[in-house]
């Protein structure tokens, strides 16, 4: 491939993608809107008209962000690589660091992506103070924020930059096979953060307690027992710290797994509920959708390395994206080209690994219905589409093209039919 080729290709793809992004921001913003003046029959009874129309205009609000975000973000990836900006950086921290190569690749990497993550705090700001408060989940001050993020950036330090340096050290040490070597390193320093982020990394911003209610945690951990779910115990988070969203989740690998609730969600959801939402995340792991995900990851990341170290050592590849190497010490150079350039090529298999979330909640839900009543996870549901408005109308092509949860309707109607199962089979 030449060099022009290759550069019309990346433009070609950038522009496709950031084109889609805003097209299916249309649709969605088109169909909530459309009806956001009547609740589907299905959740009529549980779901008032002006919740309803909350949950449309909080949707709309987020989607219409996607329009200048998805522009901004297209920008700033041409603007680094076609139009120059990366080459400037690069020939600046050549001349500064001529005698350091690993340094000067070290800082590479960190600036590009500091760049990026500048420019997307805007965005985060204006989601969190504008957005979120105008519809009441914030309850963040600007304090947390700005700690959050110094404390975001103090664990990317500590965490990444050694990372970092490992694996730009081990490409210039190990040959043409490194990215097997790099694979081993990032699959061991994955399953270290997945160990030690409930004990160590999660309680750094937010507080974890043992959850108190004792009625509660020994029902739970009845079902925990009945479930064949050994964790560490069942934990309540003070999400309400942050925002009025409610949420569960269980979180670490072998004896690390602990069950963590939101303060929000104990708040809003009866022990009925809270059961059943807890059987639906047990129902991830029983059904090992964990494992697959970890696997998955693993395999798409040798996949990934194993281009890089393709692309690495083809002169279109960097003259192409509007680079140019000044010597042998390539590897933070390629990588920071590949970072910017990936996410445009492979935007188009979203719907791909949407299909595949969606599958596991069905499955875990399913899990759910035979462990607990389909009613009570039912009931909780809805209360979360509710209280965390949540539409109930989103755009079909947006939904399968975005969404990692099945749409209200297909999930309610999917427990209800599981429901009437069990009701109807013989003792």
């Amino acid at each position: 491939m030449t060099p022009l080729a290759f550069s019309i290709l990346f433009a070609l793809a950038i522009v496709a993608a950031t084109l889609v992004r805003i097209w299916l921001a249309a649709r969605q913003i088109r169909h909530v809107v459309r009806h956001r003046e009547r609740v589907p029959e299905q959740f009529s009874a549980t779901i008032s008209l002006d919740a309803h129309r909350r949950a449309a205009d909080y949707t709309v609000a987020r989607t219409r962000l996607v329009f200048l975000d998805a522009t901004v973000s297209a920008a700033f990836v041409l603007g680094m690589t076609l139009l120059g900006g990366f080459q400037w950086l690069y020939d600046l921290l050549f001349a500064a660091l001529p005698e350091a190569p690993l340094l000067r690749q070290i800082l590479l990497v960190l600036a590009v992506a500091l760049a990026a993550s500048v420019l997307e705090l805007p965005f985060d700001w204006y989601r969190q103070f504008r957005i979120e408060a105008r519809f009441g989940f914030n309850r963040m001050s600007l304090r947390l924020f700005v700690v959050d993020l110094l404390r975001g950036l103090a664990i990317a330090a500590v965490l990444g930059v050694p990372l970092l340096a490992a694996v730009l050290w081990l490409i210039e040490r190990t040959g043409s096979a490194w990215w097997l070597w790099v694979w081993f390193l990032w699959m061991g320093f994955n399953l270290v953060v997945l160990v030690l982020y409930p004990t160590v990394i999660a309680p750094l911003f937010n507080r974890y307690e043992p959850l108190a209610d004792e009625p509660l945690r020994k029902r739970l951990e009845r079902l925990l027992a009945r479930c064949g779910f050994e964790a560490r115990g069942v934990f309540v988070m003070d999400g309400s710290r942050r925002s009025g969203h409610g949420n569960a989740y269980f979180t670490g690998l072998g004896a690390a797994k602990r069950i963590v609730l939101f303060d929000t969600l104990i708040e809003r959801l009866d022990a009925d509920e809270i059961e059943a939402v807890l059987a639906h995340e047990i129902g991830h792991f029983k059904r090992r959708h964990v494992v697959k995900r970890i696997a998955l990851t693993f395999v798409l990341s040798l996949g990934g390395l194993w281009l890089l170290g393709y692309l690495g050592q083809q002169p279109w590849f960097y003259v192409g994206l509007g680079a140019l190497p000044r010597d042998a010490h390539w590897g933070g150079l390629a990588l920071v080209l590949f970072l910017l350039a990936l996410p445009s090529f492979t935007f188009l298999l979203h719907p791909l690994a949407a299909a595949l979330s969606r599958r596991q909640e069905f499955e875990a839900d399913r899990f759910a219905a035979e462990r607990t009543d389909a009613g009570m996870l039912i009931r909780a549901l809805v209360k979360l589409y509710r209280d965390n408005a949540s539409t109930l109308t989103p755009d079909p092509v947006h939904s399968r093209f975005y969404d990692s949860h099945p749409p209200a309707s297909q999930r309610v109607g999917r427990l209800s039919l599981l429901q009437s199962i069990t009701r109807t089979s013989p003792a």
